[in-house]
C-alpha cells in the first residue's frame, strides 16, 4: 500500500493520516466502555470486534436498565437492525441520557426506508436525541436525506445519484458527520469531506461488518474529541484490517475470523503510510 503523508482538509484544516493513527493507540490504553443497543443477528460481533481493538462492551437494551448502564459508559450504539416497540423506547431513554451527559451518540439506521415503521423510528429517534456521527450504507444515508436509495434486504443496491450531496444534506440537517460505507468510504462534516479508500470486496459479503464498524467509531469517538478525526480513523483502521485478512483469507468464511485477528493486532505503526485518503 502507498505511503505518504495523505490528508484531508476543510473549515476546520487538516487531518493527517499521522495523527488519525495515533487515535487507535488511545483506546487501546483508554479501554473506553461502549453501550451498544445493537441488533440481535450481529451482538455477538459487535461484542468482539470492541474487545479486539481493546475497549470494553455491554450490550444492554432492557427498558429498566439502559439509563444506568449508558449513565457508566464512554460511547452509546444505536442500531435499528431489528427493531421493535420496546427496543425503540429504550432506544430513546438511552439516547436521551447519554445527550445528557454529554456522551457521545453513534446512529447505525439499519434499513432506513424498508418500512414506515423503521422509516418512523428513525425519525423520532432523529427528533429527539442528538446523534454525534451516522454511519450507513449508501441507500440508507439517501433514504434518511429525503433521495432516492434502493436496499434489497438490508444491503444497498442503489444509492442517490450524488451521495456527497446527500450526506451534506443530512449533516447540515441533523448536526451529525455522516458515514457512508461501501466501496468507497465517504465521511461528511457539513463543509468538511473526506473519502476513505481503505477496505476489502469481501467486507460487504460478511454480514455484521457495518455493524462492528459503527461499533469502531463510538470506541473511537468515546477518546477522541474532533468527531470528524474519529470517524476518519475508525473508518480508516477498519480498513486496513480488512486488506490485511483479504491477503491470508480464502473466502467469506475464513475472512470474518481473520478480519477480528487483524483488528487485535493492529498497531499506530502498522496504520503508518497505509491509511488512504481523498478529498
Amino acid at each position: 500500500m502507498p505511503g505518504g503523508t495523505s490528508k484531508t482538509t476543510g473549515r476546520k484544516g487538516p487531518i493527517l493520516s499521522e495523527a488519525l493513527a495515533g487515535i487507535l493507540e488511545k483506546v487501546r490504553r483508554r479501554q473506553p466502555v461502549v453501550h451498544a443497543i445493537t441488533n440481535w443477528v450481529t451482538a455477538g460481533d459487535v461484542a468482539n470486534l470492541l474487545q479486539a481493538i481493546g475497549a470494553r462492551p455491554i450490550l444492554a437494551f432492557a427498558q429498566e436498565e439502559v439509563v444506568e448502564i449508558v449513565s457508566a459508559a464512554d460511547a452509546l450504539v444505536l442500531n435499528l437492525g431489528t427493531p421493535s416497540p420496546d427496543r425503540v423506547t429504550a432506544i430513546l431513554l438511552a439516547g436521551r441520557r447519554a445527550n445528557a451527559l454529554g456522551k457521545p451518540v453513534i446512529l447505525d439506521p439499519v434499513g432506513a426506508g424498508a418500512s414506515r415503521f423503521r422509516t418512523d423510528a428513525i425519525a423520532r429517534i432523529l427528533s429527539e436525541v442528538k446523534v454525534s456521527v451516522i454511519r450507513g450504507n449508501r441507500a440508507e444515508i439517501g433514504a434518511l436525506a429525503g433521495m432516492e436509495g434502493k436496499l434489497r434486504g438490508i444491503d444497498a443496491v442503489t444509492g442517490p445519484a450524488n451521495i456527497g450531496k446527500a450526506a451534506q444534506d443530512l449533516s447540515r440537517k441533523t448536526g451529525a458527520i455522516i458515514a457512508a460505507t461501501g466501496e468507497l468510504n465517504l465521511i461528511v462534516e457539513e463543509e468538511r469531506t473526506a473519502v476513505v479508500r481503505n477496505g476489502h470486496p469481501w467486507m460487504g459479503q460478511v454480514t455484521g461488518t457495518g455493524c462492528m464498524l459503527t461499533a469502531m467509531i463510538a470506541a473511537f469517538a468515546a477518546v477522541e474529541k474532533d468527531l470528524m478525526a474519529a470517524t476518519l480513523s475508525a473508518v480508516a483502521s477498519f480498513g486496513v484490517a480488512g486488506e490485511d485478512a483479504g491477503r491470508l483469507a480464502n473466502g467469506p468464511g475464513s475472512f470474518k475470523a481473520t478480519l477480528l485477528d487483524a483488528l487485535f493486532k493492529l498497531r499506530a505503526d502498522d496504520l503508518q503510510g497505509c491509511i488512504r485518503l481523498g478529498g
